[in-house]
């Protein structure tokens, strides 16, 4: 083998990125920024991340499996950069450097984000794929944020922050300002929004206590005991607030 032909071999394997999965995730949303989603083949995908078809479908069996993966590396650089700096402040104060930092490291892929969302607007399929990668995604931003997703509202809390996010996002999208003013109004917006939703939620649940209490009482196949003959019988006076039952 001659001279030059060694030169050249060492350049092409120097292109080829050692990270094969992160390789496909940054060819994708580099083609994503030039041209439409549905014209993407995957064939053009794996040739950009210099992969073959066969290694590519080893790692993922669609491109919207790469944005999952787009979205569990911006999970990863979030988590990575969580402090406790901000641990004595409110809820949506954590909430929004959570969300801002995730913006900030979404941004090198900005332009693709904005047309895929263009060109999936109106594909409920796909809509309801990315639905379920956000909320795996919130979930873990709102445990950096320090917030409790287990419980009652759980649920609850982890669609508001995607909604929150989704919202947000809209907005992000055409904010070309590098201060990013109009998102984090938008943002702070949203979440005084969801703040109100869930303690009105939280107030909701507490009057609806003793309903719940009659309601597994009456799955038990027993009737409730009545207040009174339960502070005689078990002489607790906590056994008066219904809250206790839950």
């Amino acid at each position: 083998m001659s001279q030059r032909q060694i030169f050249r071999r060492l350049i092409v394997t120097a292109d080829v990125p050692t990270d094969k999965r992160k390789a496909i995730v940054e060819a994708l949303m580099d083609l994503a920024a030039q041209r439409p989603w549905h014209e993407i083949e995957i064939g053009d995908v794996a040739k950009a991340a210099h992969v073959s078809l066969a290694e590519f479908r080893d790692l993922f069996p669609s491109k919207g499996a790469v944005l999952g993966a787009l979205s569990r590396q911006i999970d990863r650089q979030v988590l990575e950069g969580t402090t406790d700096d901000l641990a004595g402040e409110p809820a949506r104060e954590r909430i929004f450097d959570v969300l801002m930092r995730r913006f900030d490291a979404l941004e090198p892929y900005k332009q693709a984000l904005r047309r895929i969302f263009q060109d999936l607007q109106y594909d409920p399929v796909s809509l309801a794929a990315l639905n379920q990668v956000s909320l795996n995604s919130q979930r873990f931003m709102l445990a950096a944020a320090g917030i409790d997703t287990e419980g009652p509202l759980g649920k609850l809390k982890l669609q508001g922050a995607v909604l929150v996010y989704a919202n947000t996002m809209r907005t992000w999208l055409d904010d070309d300002d590098p201060t990013l003013a109009k998102t984090m109004a938008r943002l702070d917006r949203e979440l005084r929004r969801a703040e109100r939703i869930l303690e009105g939620a939280e107030d909701l649940r507490r009057l609806s206590a003793p309903l719940r209490a009659v309601g597994r009482a009456l799955m038990q196949g027993r009737r409730p005991t009545r207040p009174e003959t339960r502070r005689t019988e078990d002489g607790n006076g906590d056994a008066q607030n219904p809250a206790s039952a839950i």
